[in-house]
């Protein structure tokens, strides 16, 4: 297997600068990633970059970008997006968001599909799904981290270990952890208004979920993906909140049959 090599340009709109990974080439895979920070160097982002043209943004805040002074929450990272869609000239391009990133996705798609063409949200947050008094997602910034570490992976062993962080590295983690605040926490990990909105998404859309996502359960992504009109949904064994990590394989088989299963002249 060979290795797109990866390009990163920098890319100022309204005065916000973003750095966006371009790799591998073909259709375009707009990549949004979640509250870990970027994932456009990981294995599943190698194969997939055999057969797209990966275009990674970093969320400003994270991988050591700063966070700009009129930013409050997520909606101003929403909208920065419409706005790099746009200077990018997507089109027909494959949206998928990890996390955070898979609402940042659906917040975009709600608002307009006319850039892309299909829509893939890896174990989302953004929804509520139970009652008002119902913990739907755990409290990522309350919980410890040891227990934190065993409700979001299948194997704890393939987690991030600080311990054999190089300083500058642990420093990063925590100015993404103020980041994922910054856009996450008020109202928690959600908009209230959103699963009213999701009606909106007219292309095809698949929501993947780790079966062992003790964060967000398999539960959550299916009362998720039944917002969303005609979503497929499918579960990832052996793997939790991150089952592009954790099995790469069969997470890139996913999305290939599922991009393949929706071209043009195939059913939805």
């Amino acid at each position: 297997m060979s290795i797109s090599t990866e390009k990163v340009r920098t890319i100022e709109l309204q005065g916000v600068p973003v750095d966006v990974v371009f790799k591998g080439a073909g259709p375009q895979l707009f990549l949004l990633h979640g509250g870990g920070g970027p994932v456009a160097s990981m294995p599943f982002a190698d194969s997939l970059s055999e057969q797209f043209e990966i275009i990674a943004p970093v969320h400003p805040g994270f991988a050591g970008s700063a966070i700009p002074d009129h930013f409050d929450d997520l909606q101003d990272l929403i909208y920065l997006y419409l706005d790099l869609m746009d200077t990018l000239d997507l089109q027909d391009a494959v949206m998928m968001g990890f996390s955070m990133g898979g609402w940042t996705a659906a917040e975009l798609a709600v608002l307009s599909t006319a850039r892309i063409s299909r829509l893939i949200l890896v174990d989302a947050v953004g929804v509520k799904v139970g009652g008002r008094d119902d913990r739907d997602i755990v409290d990522v910034f309350a919980t410890p981290q040891e227990e934190l570490t065993k409700l979001m992976w299948h194997d704890p062993g393939k987690a991030p270990n600080p311990s054999q962080m190089t300083d500058e590295q642990r420093q990063i983690m925590q100015s993404n952890r103020v980041a994922l605040g910054l856009y996450t926490w008020q109202p928690y990990m959600h908009n209230p208004k959103l699963p009213r909105r999701l009606h909106r998404i007219d292309v095809p859309a698949l929501v993947l979920w780790g079966e062992s996502d003790g964060l967000v359960t398999p539960d959550f992504g299916r009362a998720y993906a039944s917002m969303i009109p005609n979503a497929a949904f499918a579960v990832i064994p052996a793997a939790g909140h991150a089952p592009q990590v954790e099995q790469p394989e069969v997470f890139v088989q996913h999305v290939l049959s599922f991009v393949n299963d929706t071209s043009e002249g195939s059913p939805s």
